[in-house]
């Protein structure tokens, strides 16, 4: 399961027209599942996310994680984090999981987070959604499951 986390002061998501999701302060997440992901990256990447100390505390140094500010996540499906680009003009997204699996295990990864205390917002699995943002820092980090379990 590959995240890409920004930290935003706010963002939403809306689809076709009607938003969808908008959180203030806190984490923009784009979540991808690939093949060999199991619930098990979920809950690793959920518990990490919420325990990330990348927030800003009264000396402006990251000391604060998602859960000390009371910060907010918005998390977008993002099969497209699994394209392979290298051959050709036109990138493959065969690593990225089958939609049942992907939606399976997003879904499970926002429970997760949800779990921990964090509010959540989604966009919806499989649509065209548009994501408006403001990041703050900016502060982007990319997270890979497969970095802890090999």
């Amino acid at each position: 399961m590959k995240l890409v986390l920004q930290r935003v002061a706010n963002a939403s998501v809306t689809i076709e027209g009607d938003v969808a999701g908008q959180i203030g302060g806190g984490l923009m997440v784009l979540c991808g599942v690939e093949h060999a992901d199991t619930t098990k990256d979920s809950e690793f990447l959920a518990q990490k996310i919420v325990d990330l100390r990348i927030f800003s505390d009264d000396e402006g140094k990251m000391n604060l994680s998602l859960l000390d500010i009371k910060g907010e996540a918005l998390i977008i499906s993002q099969f497209t984090l699994f394209a392979d680009w290298l051959k050709g003009r036109r990138p493959s997204f065969l690593k990225a999981a089958p939609p049942a699996q992907g939606e399976a295990l997003y879904l499970h990864f926002v429970e997760q987070v949800k779990s921990k205390g964090v509010k959540v917002e989604t966009g919806r699995f499989g649509a065209d959604m548009k994501v408006s943002l403001l990041n703050d820092g900016p502060v982007t980090l990319i997270l890979d499951s497969k970095e802890k379990f090999q």
